[in-house]
């Protein structure tokens, strides 16, 4: 089991355990930590998406990949916007806007040799 998980791309790795981080974050959050409402809210199911992306990102689909980096963007966004917030949800906000843009990075920097790497192939059959 090591040997499977030592041979992915790191990137891989740090995007996948950055969703899984961003899912717990998120229900957390909205949950128990600093619901909008007393005993939680609908918010929680803000997490969904990141779960539908999970499995794509792990098995390294590049298609998975690309539609995830743009969802994480409302991630990023929905940190920023909460950052303004006071206490607990400060934080909170903070470690989201963190996490989904590790995220982020992680899923641009696996994908950029393989969209380099399509497009030479692309001029080549145009040739």
């Amino acid at each position: 089991m090591y040997k499977k998980i030592l041979s992915k791309n790191p990137y891989q790795l740090l995007a996948t355990a950055a969703f899984i981080d961003l899912f717990i974050l998120c229900v957390a959050w909205e949950w128990l930590i600093s619901p909008l409402r007393p005993g939680g809210s609908w918010l929680i199911l803000k997490g969904i998406p990141l779960l539908f992306a999970i499995p794509g990102i792990w098995k390294g689909k590049v298609y998975t990949m690309q539609w995830a980096s743009m969802l994480i963007l409302l991630y990023i966004t929905e940190g920023l916007v909460r950052i303004l917030e006071k206490g607990a949800n400060f934080w909170l906000a903070l470690f989201e806007t963190i996490l989904a843009t590790v995220g982020f990075v992680c899923l641009l920097i696996y994908l950029k040799p393989i969209k380099k790497e399509a497009k030479s192939l692309a001029k080549k059959n145009e040739k």
